[in-house]
């Protein structure tokens, strides 16, 4: 692209195109940006001809799922991320200057971790009460698509995609640990061996997610095959089946506690269990945190274990 085409681009192109363009993106379709923008579907549709018009290119192509990006939008989609992340860290660098913690402050999280993560923004919000949170509950995939979109300040998980580069904080034990009816059979048992479990109806999350891939490799590692008997897509689908008698699962700790306290679920006492790993706080590594971000990271090292165990 020549000089004068650089102008004209950056006379032309405005931020809330590409904002739009982002959110199109992301939704796959101009009715779904819209409604998350507070725009109408023609506002959407016009803005989109009209950065595709200065880029000189067709930004997304339309098929009978819906939009993709085109190469060429694929480009000004990592330039847009680019330019907004730079103008967020502009402004968190201002606020900065005034010695103040405040302003938004973007977290995703798995599902697995929305038990705890309330609990700790909510003491965090506490002390630093200019500080506005943004939470998003997802399951691993889209954690890991808005880690690589830079969508969010810090994102929570339980394992470190290798595939990313990024930093990767351990803040706090996740001890997975097996459950089952209060009334199991193998309730009172001590020191099972876990090729027991196989005897048992698994009923384990969807292929992908954080427990699953520690509970593949374990089994792996022991040289057994595990063959689920159900797969859920939730935390709490599985707890209810538990609890209904279908059969036994593994689970986080951080995930129970009412339904150990109320004596609805059973610890197992599974040779290798608990399976001790840990909760992380993750960012790529070209991302500056702002202030409000890095002093969640700071509050996230030194005072979960505190606030989830008093």
């Amino acid at each position: 692209m020549n000089r004068n085409a650089t102008d004209r681009l950056a006379r032309t192109t405005t931020l809330r195109q590409l904002q739009i363009l982002l959110a199109v993106a992301r939704h796959g379709s101009y009715t779904r940006a819209a409604e998350a923008l507070h725009l109408t579907q023609p506002t959407v549709s016009m803005q989109i001809k009209k950065l595709s018009e200065n880029i000189g290119y067709p930004l997304f192509d339309h098929d009978g799922k819906g939009l993709s990006l085109t190469p060429a939008g694929l480009h000004v989609v990592d330039a847009a991320n680019d330019i907004l992340l730079r103008l967020e860290q502009l402004g968190s660098e201002v606020l900065a200057l005034e010695g103040e913690v405040k302003g938004e402050l973007h977290i995703g999280v798995v599902t697995t971790a929305k038990y705890f993560m309330p609990h700790l923004l909510g003491a965090f919000i506490q002390r630093y009460p200019k500080v506005v949170p943004r939470l998003t509950v997802t399951n691993r995939a889209q954690v890991l698509e808005r880690l690589h979109r830079n969508q969010d300040d810090l994102l929570i998980m339980g394992k470190v995609p290798d595939e990313l580069d990024v930093e990767a904080h351990p803040f706090l034990d996740n001890d997975l640990v097996v459950i089952a009816p209060a009334n199991h059979p193998l309730a009172k048992r001590r020191a099972i061996p876990l090729k027991r479990l196989l005897k048992e109806r698994m009923l384990l999350r969807e292929p992908g997610s954080g427990t699953r891939l520690a509970m593949d490799q374990l089994f792996k590692e022991q040289g057994l095959q595990l063959e689920p008997y159900m797969e859920l897509g939730s935390v709490e689908a599985i707890k209810q089946a538990v609890m209904a008698g279908l059969g036994i699962s593994v689970m986080s700790l951080h995930n129970l506690r009412l339904e150990l306290d109320s004596r609805k679920l059973r610890i197992l006492d599974v040779k290798g269990f608990p399976l001790r790993r840990h909760w992380f706080a993750v960012y790529p590594t070209n991302r500056q945190l702002s202030p409000a971000a890095q002093t969640f990271l700071t509050f996230l090292l030194s005072e979960s274990s505190a606030v989830l165990n008093p």
